[in-house]
């Protein structure tokens, strides 16, 4: 898969799983990736879908690891 992306990640590890949480989104959505790992061809609105449903479970997660653990 080739690395285009300019975004720094803070923990390098995660890489892995979020590159998973890509793939998973576009499936649930419908949204074919290239298998060039190149996906600047993707439309504006498939991007901000798959973006939108990655932060929607990354909200998920951090409720879940917060729960009980009072508010912020």
């Amino acid at each position: 898969m080739s690395r285009r992306n300019s975004n720094q990640l803070v923990v390098q590890q995660a890489r892995g799983a979020l590159d998973q949480m890509k793939t998973e989104a576009a499936q649930q959505l419908g949204v074919q990736f290239s298998q060039d790992g190149y996906n600047g061809n993707l439309s504006t609105r498939d991007a901000g879908s798959i973006g939108g449903y990655i932060t929607k479970k990354l909200v998920q997660i951090a409720e879940q690891q917060l729960g009980g653990q009072g508010r912020f």
